[in-house]
């Protein structure tokens, strides 16, 4: 119902929609949250964090156009649900990286237990990306700064696409699709508006 109910909102890639329907979504919210897991709408994780809502996770995949064999990059694992999402699909290699210690343990934890081996995780401030294995085809933020990250700018490979909501904390946000372009400059698509958690790594303290 989960699926049927992201499709009839215009998510059409299959992929997107079959990894939705493979993640046990329930395994990645609090115990005391697990009867409203499949609800389309955000839940809280701790630390003041969220998952996301299936059609925005899925909406922010879709947007990505990873193909078979690329690399994406998450920043702001939270309890791990959109890198499983993205590990869903054909030969994609995912790293994600937490700022929160404790979430980054549980995010870890629980995609080990299901066997989620192309996901690599660290604990860290995402704003800084993971540049050992730069550059990426894709790059996926999950938390809003005010700005794009100059070092995910320069880790996202010609070509590449990053998703990510911009605007003032605790003020309106659109998310934004930009796609690299070859003299290193992005273009700008504007895909909304959105509601996420600020940044809380150097984005989040450069604009409180």
């Amino acid at each position: 119902m989960l699926v049927e109910a992201i499709r009839s909102r215009g998510i059409t890639d299959e992929d997107v929609l079959r990894a939705m329907e493979e993640v046990p979504r329930h395994l990645f919210v609090p115990e005391d949250q697990r009867d409203a897991a499949y609800g389309d709408y955000p839940l809280p994780i701790g630390f003041g964090q969220t998952i996301s809502q299936p059609y925005v996770v899925a909406m922010m995949t879709e947007l990505l156009e990873l193909e078979e064999g690329d690399r994406v990059l998450e920043v702001g694992t939270g309890s791990g649900y959109q890198a499983a999402v993205l590990a869903e699909l054909p030969n994609v290699e995912v790293y994600t990286v937490e700022i929160i210690p404790e979430l980054a343990e549980e995010a870890k934890e629980t995609l080990e237990s299901l066997g989620y081996e192309n996901v690599h995780l660290k604990q860290g401030d995402g704003y800084y990306g993971w540049s050992e294995h730069a550059p990426y085809d894709g790059i996926i933020v999950t938390a809003a700064p005010d700005h794009v990250p100059q070092p995910l700018k320069e880790q996202l490979a010609v070509g590449g696409r990053m998703v990510i909501p911009i605007g003032p904390r605790g003020g309106y946000q659109t998310l934004w699709k930009f796609v690299k372009q070859p003299d290193g400059e992005l273009t700008a698509y504007d895909e909304g508006g959105v509601a996420f958690v600020p940044f809380t790594g150097e984005a989040g303290r450069e604009s409180a």
